[in-house]
């Protein structure tokens, strides 16, 4: 007996099969999606095929690596995206990028994840910059947002 068969026999339980007997051909999906949107998943992967291997970070920094997008969660959530990246492949660096009330929460998970869990880590670079944001609703300057980027690597 098979997966399903097996486990239908063995506990009297219903299963639904969802599995998909035959994928659409690129043609037909092209066909279901308005044009704007076939040009634009076009253009990313022309986009993804011009640098496979190297991500641009900044004016700054371009290295091959991970990044990571730090916002309003605790900093251990970021220790462990940190410690996992590290972990789970042969990454050499790994970019924590914040703005605004978010650079606390990206020096505190570089600083626990440094102390605490992998003693090897160093932080390679820090760049610290500023944004303009479009103003807020009822505002009529544009507003300065700090923004920060630090490399950690192992080794």
């Amino acid at each position: 007996m098979k997966g399903i068969e097996a486990f239908r026999n063995s506990c009297n339980g219903e299963i639904e099969d969802l599995t998909i007997t035959q994928e659409p051909t690129r043609q037909e999906t092209k066909a279901q999606l308005p044009t704007t949107v076939v040009a634009e998943a076009e253009d990313l992967i022309q986009e993804q095929k011009t640098a496979p291997n190297e991500m641009k970070v900044s004016q700054s920094i371009r290295a091959p690596g991970k990044i990571v997008f730090v916002g309003n969660k605790m900093p251990m959530d970021y220790v462990l995206a940190i410690i996992t990246g590290f972990s789970g492949s042969k990454v050499e660096e790994i970019i924590l990028k914040a703005r605004g009330q978010a650079i606390t929460t990206a020096v505190d998970a570089a600083e626990i994840t440094r102390n605490r869990f992998l003693k090897d880590l160093r932080i390679g670079k820090i760049v610290i910059g500023t944004e303009k944001m479009p103003p807020r609703e009822g505002e009529s300057k544009p507003r300065n947002v700090s923004t920060i980027e630090i490399v950690l690597t192992k080794g």
